[in-house]
């Protein structure tokens, strides 16, 4: 495959970015995304020229780094993928493709196409965690959980924190991931003691960063590589307006 790559570069957070384009030749379907940025980094490196910044890890799926918006689309043309998953097959010979960092305001540029996601773990420090004394290791049956209770909150918590769902929103809504965090205690006997305190501090903690607000249209779902569903904002919501009505202090 011969295709004409347009990536956004940016030296640093303060300076002014643009679109440059690099064609790459003989790239293989079979090749993840990741593997075609490494290839034509190599070359840039050969020719003496600053390679393209990209954040990646694991290169599993299982990290949330590899944070690219493809063709406009966070992760890219596939479903349910991060962008270390996406494979060229999904593209077309002679294809140009529009490489960008997320937009968000939340998410200022570091570097080409790194985003500082660290807004994120300010909101779960602000409360995404449980910190009551539960006392030692409990046996694995001794708190009974209904097993559609115990099914919805690992689903919630297979949320790896990548940012698409921000990315996808046109408000920059950062509520399918705050609702995910909220939603995998709240649904446990092991969250319910700092309830109120948490989705109370998550959602503020949200506001004050300066992620939009959620206008309904689903988008965040659509695009998130775990599959989270919008299921857990309106859960979310009923457990943010109970805090707000039975402790309206905390």
């Amino acid at each position: 495959m011969n295709l004409t790559l347009k990536i956004w570069r940016q030296p640093g957070p303060d300076e002014k970015g643009q679109f440059v384009n690099y064609p790459v030749s003989d790239v293989s379907p079979d090749s993840s995304f990741l593997e075609m940025m490494d290839v034509l980094n190599e070359q840039l490196v050969e020719k003496g020229d600053e390679p393209v910044a990209f954040d990646h890890d694991c290169r599993e799926g299982i990290c949330g780094m590899c944070s690219m918006y493809i063709n406009g689309r966070p992760h890219g043309p596939d479903d349910a993928i991060t962008t270390c998953q996406l494979h060229m097959r999904k593209f077309k010979d002679g294809e140009t493709i529009t490489i960008e960092p997320w937009r968000a305001k939340p998410f200022p540029v570091i570097k080409d196409l790194i985003v500082d996601r660290s807004s994120f773990d300010e909101i779960i420090q602000a409360g995404g965690f449980v910190s009551v004394d539960t006392g030692g290791v409990p046996d694995a049956n001794a708190i009974p959980i209904p097993k559609i209770d115990a099914d919805l909150a690992m689903d919630a918590a297979a949320c790896i924190g990548c940012g698409a769902c921000v990315a996808a929103c046109k408000n920059a809504s950062a509520m399918l991931f705050v609702s995910a965090k909220v939603s995998q205690f709240a649904l446990l006997p092991q969250g319910k003691v700092e309830a109120k305190r948490r989705v109370q501090k998550m959602v503020a903690k949200m506001d004050e960063l300066g992620f939009g607000n959620c206008t309904n249209t689903y988008a965040c779902e659509a695009e998130c590589p775990k599959e989270i569903k919008v299921t857990n904002i309106a859960r979310m919501n009923r457990e943010f307006f109970a805090a707000k009505v039975c402790a309206p202090s905390e």
